[in-house]
């Protein structure tokens, strides 16, 4: 009786998540028209990136429900006009819709990130702080965030805002009055501009008549220093953010480990995770400005990128401007702090071997290599299905054949035999 009031309540649980997400028709494009803010997954039944994500998307309606924003989801099979308006070409595409306006997310398929991304895109894109216990709210939720503090006018301003208006799905953007910033930043000069990140504060460099004599330079460096600061020093890039990380133009410092089922790490690979990491904090202000370090849970794009498979734990550095690749040329587990400084500083004055890239031929050799490696993964986790895949289809093919080539020579063997009648009545 009680693993039935379990399995009751489990059902219910589910089916109360469930029921947050509405199932949208032929008819949304209308309704979005009457105003709301709405986050639509549009799917197949099918994809099986899909069905991936479905628990995840029960829990983000279930996080919005005390919001204005309504969750919904669009089988494109069903409804394939709805998908061409919203331009949802590929499965699942996440959107943020308003009444006049769309926007795609192309960040990490995870609870936390996708609520983040429709709070942010649910408010203004820029937020004005009216006191000052809201910026220790922001610094106690450990929250990236973009500040201007100043008067809002002026050429700093109107590019702060042009920016968060294109930047706003992807991180937080605030104003603030000297008065309330006072209380926690040390403010040399109004007005301002800096990125509250990991407990510290960094400043936007103005340089000397740059703000109001050169707008166009302003606009150009300020939204450099933007997309270079709005990441975290060491964060976890996946195959669904990483190129958001590319748009840096950086070279991304990437160290290769596996996690398992539970997203634990082995000793040996942590050890090494961690040292690297340990680099990019202890010296920072040197290497910042030319490269974004991050981690990677799963080797399968970093041996994409490396055309092969490679060792692990790892470290690959990939030039996000001409996507040519870097390789130490020693063993990465046995590298000390000094060998991958020499490493780096190499890469800095190029003089490190540099491979792969984004042409023609080199896309078409690893696309093969790609489908190569996935073979062998199948073959690996299920042999049967790998040949059934195959087999099959050649079966099949081997019947149409020999269907065809028996449909021959029955017909032969039929004309053959009424030439013969015909020649005996006619003799």
């Amino acid at each position: 009786m009680d693993i039935y009031k379990v399995i009751c309540f489990l059902i219910f649980i589910q089916y109360s998540f469930a029921s947050r997400v509405l199932e949208l028709t032929d008819r949304f494009p209308e309704i979005r028209k009457d105003g709301g803010l709405w986050l639509v997954k549009f799917y197949a039944p099918w994809c099986g990136h899909c069905k991936k994500l479905d628990p995840i998307w029960m829990h983000v309606a279930q996080a919005l429900t005390k919001t204005n924003i309504r969750v919904g989801k669009v089988d494109v099979t069903r409804f394939p006009s709805v998908a061409n308006e919203f331009k949802a070409y590929a499965t699942p595409t996440i959107k943020f819709i308003k009444p006049d306006s769309e926007h795609t997310y192309y960040g990490d398929r995870t609870k936390e990130a996708i609520v983040g991304y429709a709070l942010r895109m649910s408010g203004p894109p820029v937020q004005e702080v009216t006191k000052s216990e809201s910026i220790n709210n922001f610094k106690n939720m450990n929250q990236l965030f973009f500040m201007y503090v100043g008067k809002r006018e002026g050429p700093l301003w109107d590019v702060y805002y042009s920016i968060a208006v294109n930047m706003q799905p992807y991180v937080h953007f605030y104003s603030a009055s000297a008065e309330i910033a006072k209380h926690h930043i040390k403010i040399k000069e109004l007005p301002t501009v800096f990125v509250h990140k990991e407990g510290s504060h960094y400043y936007y460099p103005v340089e000397e008549g740059s703000r109001i004599e050169n707008a166009e330079h302003l606009n150009k460096t300020l939204h450099q220093w933007i997309s270079e600061e709005r990441f975290e020093t060491f964060p976890k890039i996946t195959s669904d953010n990483i190129n958001e990380y590319m748009q840096t133009r950086k070279y991304l410092v990437l160290v290769i480990v596996e996690e398992n089922k539970i997203k634990q790490i082995s000793p040996e690979m942590l050890e090494f995770r961690n040292k690297v990491e340990h680099l990019i904090r202890k010296k920072r202000d040197t290497y910042h400005k030319y490269f974004q370090f991050g981690w990677m849970g799963n080797p399968y794009v970093a041996n994409s990128i490396a055309m092969t498979r490679l060792p692990l734990p790892y470290l690959l550095v990939l030039n996000s401007s001409t996507y040519h690749h870097h390789i130490p040329e020693d063993d990465p587990p046995q590298m000390t702090i000094q060998a991958i400084e020499v490493f780096l500083e190499k890469i800095m004055n190029s003089t490190s071997p540099v491979y792969g890239g984004n042409s023609i031929p080199v896309n078409i050799l690893r696309k093969f290599l790609n489908a190569k490696r996935d073979l062998e993964d199948m073959w690996h986790g299920n042999p049967m299905m790998l040949i059934v895949i195959f087999t099959l289809p050649s079966i099949f093919f081997l019947l149409i054949i020999y269907a065809c080539c028996c449909a021959d020579i029955l017909d032969a063997d039929e004309d053959e035999e009424e030439e013969l009648l015909f020649h005996e009545k006619h003799e």
